[in-house]
């Protein structure tokens, strides 16, 4: 995993298995990282590009006013207020929210992580394609210009459910790997602990 670790810090894209899809990774200081992960996905740079992290320490160390009540672990996207305008390469045309991700990684990409402690992600594939669940589905375009390629064999091919916590009440905005009725019970069960 250090050959990925290396290409991270040298500002490379790479991509890793999440637990939901393969994602294509960068350095999250780097505004040119994230655009040119806009630019391999064929997207606007205005879309956001979510913040992940492999444990809530990692995450509070990058953007330390979130809630970490809020901080719900496994196969979600959280979209949460960034009052301080942190990242405002990744946030799109929400600077004051920004997307995060804490997810269960498979043992590859989770050893990454732990040496890096956080990278911009978003799904390894062309925009509007379909969801990479192994390596090989990833675009060839995308695996060329990547610093390194981490295979965590097939995953679900199910991206991740996105909530909206910005608003007075959460708002399901893509109902993904988890249906929304249980993300909204488990984000209860979180704000209760």
């Amino acid at each position: 995993m250090t050959n990925a670790s290396a290409a991270l810090r040298a500002g490379l894209p790479v991509v890793l298995p999440t637990d939901t899809v393969y994602g294509l990774c960068g350095d999250p200081d780097r505004p040119e990282v994230a655009q040119e992960v806009a630019r391999l996905k064929g997207r606007e740079q205005r879309q956001p590009i979510a913040l992940l992290a492999g444990s809530v320490e990692r995450l509070l160390e990058r953007v330390p006013e979130l809630d970490a009540r809020a901080l719900l672990a496994g196969p979600y996207t959280l979209i949460l207020p960034n009052p301080q305008r942190r990242y405002p390469w990744l946030t799109g045309e929400r600077p004051d929210t920004i997307g995060v991700r804490l997810p269960k990684l498979p043992p590859p990409a989770a050893e990454v992580l732990d040496e890096v402690g956080a990278v911009l992600a978003t799904s390894a594939n062309a925009h509007g394609g379909s969801d990479p669940r192994r390596l090989e589905d990833v675009p060839e375009e995308i695996r060329r210009a990547c610093g390194a390629l981490v295979d965590g064999g097939e995953l679900s091919g199910t991206p991740s459910t996105v909530l909206d916590l910005t608003g007075p009440e959460p708002q399901v905005v893509r109902e993904g790997a988890v249906p929304a009725t249980d993300a909204l019970a488990a984000l209860a069960d979180r704000l209760r602990e």
